[in-house]
Parts: C-alpha cells; structure tokens; sequence
C-alpha cells in the first residue's frame, strides 16, 4: 500500500501499542460455547416450511440443524449445513442474516428477538472442523469429464466442490497467490480472526477431484476459447477485479486508496504495527466495504474517521447493524453528501462534499458545501469487472457484468457464470455459494447428457 512520507500526510504505522492491536481486532462476535448453543438452540420453534429457510439463499434446512444442535448431535448439524452451503462457517461469520434467516424468523416477528442462527450455524460448522473428523462427504466415483473453474472465491468453490461430490474432476483458475477471494482478501480482519477461510478451503478441497492453479489470470479472449476446447464445461467466478472511479482530479495521490486494496492489504498483514494509517481518514461509500475499512481504520489508530455517503441511511447497501457497528467504534456517518473536489497539490489535504437532497424524487445540490480534512482518503463507491475480454470472447454483458438465465448459463455454448460477475445479483457470500451450486448442478445434467467439448 503506498503512502506519503510523513512530512506531506500524518500517516504513520504503530500507533497505538502492540498489545492493543490483538484486542481491537479479536473476533468482534465470539462464538458460542456448548451451553450458550444448546439453549439457544431451545428457543426455535421448528416451524414448518420454516421462513427462515425461505430466506437463505442456500436453502440451508434451518431448524433441522438447529434441532440437531439442541439434541447434542453437533455433527449432524454441520452435516445439515454443509450439504447446502459448502462454505457455510465462512457465511455464518459474514452473511448478514439480520436481513435474511433471522430477520423472518418467527421469534423476531412475535418478540424482537429471533433466534441466533448465524451464531449456531457458527457453533456447529466450527465444531466440525475442530474435531479432526471433518470429511462426511464422499466423492462419487469418477465420470472421467473435466470442469475449469475461474476464480477461486465463493462461487467457484461451491461450484467446484458440488461438482467433485459427482465425480467430476474440476481444475481451478486463480488470479492470486491464495484461494478464497473475498472471504480471504476482502473481509474485516475482526470478522474472522486466525486463519479461518484457509481451513474452510483446506476442508472443502480434501474431497479429492479438485486442483487449484494460483496466480493464473484471464487476460485474453484465446484463454477461454482454449478452457472450452481443453474442459467440457467452464464457470465463471470471476468476482469484481476493479474499483469504480471519482472522477476527481487528485484521486491518483498516493494518500488516496480503494478500500478494497486497503483492506486486502490489511488482512494479509502479520504484524499490523507495521501498517501506516492516516490521523485523519474520509472513507466515501455506504457498502459493508466501506465500513470495514473505515472501522479497522479507526481500530488502527486513527483519530477520527468520516464515513460519507450521497443518500440517506436508508439507501446505504450497508445493513443497519453494520452502520452502527461503525457507530459505536467511533466513525463519523455522513449522509447527503456527494464528493466534488479532492484539494491538496501533490497529496490530499480534504475532500470537498456538495450537499444534496431529493428533489421531486430526484438528486439536486442544495448549493452547500462540506469540507473534511483527511491525511487519507479511502474509496468504497463499488467495483466492477473491468475485463474487456468477456467481451471479446463475445460474452453478453448486462449492467457491466456477465449475463446468464437463472441457472447461470450464459450465450457461449458450455460456459456458465456466478457469484459478483453475474448481473443482478445482491454481491452477497451466500449469494455467490447459492450461484456456485446452481451452475453445478446445471453442469452435471448437461455433462450427463452427453456434453462434448466445443471450440467457436
């Protein structure tokens, strides 16, 4: 991550103590014991054709795992979870079930409080892999078909891992040195602590028929057409590799980041003394993005930290929760607020806000205007594929983003797509697993139904 000197920007690593970096950023929800679980557990109502289950995306069959939890069968629980959402320890800890499972769950309509899910979800899937007798799926004997993946993020490794369990051999593409996309490089460090997302993929992996290759990246129409030759099916889980621009001048100071790199840099720091954050930061954004990074911003060390937004509240794709999470560490929200100039010379001395209001059910400036002070400027105002080779290949895109019909299957003959680069989606984790999973089966049947590999 580049910064400026000290002598242009109060920017500055280590400053708060050692020992204080450990405790900031240690698991912002500990996890359950056996006693807190089971008693949460009894508070379901095991409702038939429960709304809970509606909601997932995943389909995961709630109160049949939450049953199990309360009975003492933790096992069968993980089991239950897992055979919906293969990654489903890395979704209970980041998925915002305060807008799906728990918020229809029917303790929450009657009484204000569902019940736990996404903290017994939790409980169950890490006791699992705790036990040192993780594997309870077994690999189907071997179709001799081959399935290329791109992109190793939560899509293609749900993809990957249901294909295996059929008995497909499936290789893997990925762009970095490490597997797991977002859930590795792209979420808050104190949403999963230790080494977490490594062990789900070492997990998931273990059963057998899946090989990974990092540091393999599409740049070229050629490249596909040779998967499509060399594979007899192809899904596309490329995520979102570029960040949209201001379009300010000034936005290529070094003391100006996106937030994705800012935070994918931060999760791959071992000692985060060594960071450098600026005394003042104005992140700019109103996703889940943008709070992570201007929470750990704060959790750093930084003095004060604004989180500013163009719309109100109720427009931020970030959820309640997640905006007064960012509250109660010290981030300042702003709303109303659309940025117009980034001021400074050589670096970002502010950014200059316009104010804004609806007009009429349109956006109009009300002619005031809002200067902060920052010595860092971090962007989280959406990314994008940025890959002007899924339109060569003659890939049809949607919104920016590649198009397919429900099961994923896009115009090129043997090629499917899912998770964040598929238009009209919600860029959920669980929406990218569900993605996965629907495209898988989806291959299956057609690798079923005498597929042969095609070249354009």
């Amino acid at each position: 991550m580049s910064t400026p000197s000290s002598a242009s920007a109060d920017i500055q690593a280590a400053r708060l103590r050692a020992s204080d970096y450990a405790q900031r950023f240690a698991d912002a929800t500990p996890p359950l014991n056996q006693q807190q679980a089971v008693l949460e557990a009894s508070r379901c109502l095991y409702c038939y054709d429960a709304p809970c289950a509606t909601a997932c995306p995943t389909s995961i069959d709630v109160p049949s795992f939450i049953q199990r939890i309360a009975d003492g069968n933790v096992r069968g629980a993980a089991t239950t979870i897992l055979d919906s959402n293969p990654l489903g320890g890395m979704c209970a800890r980041v998925c915002p079930t305060e807008n799906l499972c728990e918020a229809v769950c029917v303790r929450n309509t009657q009484e204000g409080k569902p019940v736990r899910i996404g903290q017994l979800q939790r409980y169950a899937v890490d006791a699992l892999m705790d036990s040192g007798k993780s594997a309870i799926f077994t690999r189907a004997p071997s179709t001799g078909k081959r399935v290329a993946v791109v992109g190793a993020g939560p899509a293609g490794l749900a993809c990957a891992h249901t294909l295996a369990r059929f008995g497909h051999d499936v290789t893997i593409f990925e762009a970095k040195a490490k597997s797991g996309g977002l859930n590795e490089y792209g979420l808050a460090r104190y949403k999963t602590p230790g080494d977490f997302a490594q062990q789900e993929i070492a997990w998931l992996l273990s059963i057998g028929g899946i090989t990974v290759t990092p540091n393999w990246r599409l740049d070229s129409a050629a490249q596909l057409q040779q998967l499509r030759r060399e594979y007899d099916a192809v899904f596309l889980g490329l995520g979102l590799a570029s960040n949209h621009r201001l379009g300010l001048a000034g936005e290529d100071f070094a003391n100006v980041l996106d937030a994705t790199n800012f935070i994918a840099t931060l999760r791959q720091t071992d000692d985060l003394s060594t960071l450098p954050i600026g005394r003042r930061v104005v992140v700019i954004g109103g996703g889940m993005t943008a709070v992570d990074a201007a929470v750990q911003s704060k959790l750093l060390g930084a003095e004060e930290v604004h989180m500013v937004y163009r719309r109100g509240p109720e427009s931020m794709s970030a959820s309640v929760d997640e905006q007064e999470w960012a509250k109660s560490n010290g981030v300042v929200l702003h709303h109303w607020l659309a940025p117009a100039a980034i001021e400074g010379d050589t670096f970002a001395t502010g950014v200059r806000f316009v104010e804004q209001a609806l007009v009429d059910g349109k956006l109009q400036t009300t002619g005031r205007n809002v200067t902060l002070g920052a010595d860092m400027v971090l962007k989280a105002i959406g990314q994008t594929l940025g890959n002007p080779v899924l339109e060569q290949a003659g890939l049809a895109l949607a919104g920016g983003r590649i198009a397919t019909d429900a099961e994923g299957a896009t115009n090129l003959p043997q090629v499917w797509a899912g998770g964040d680069c598929r238009a009209g989606g919600l860029d959920l984790t669980v929406e990218a697993v569900a993605h996965g999973k629907q495209s898988a089966n989806a291959i299956h049947h057609y690798l079923q139904n005498g597929a042969a590999r095609t070249a354009d």
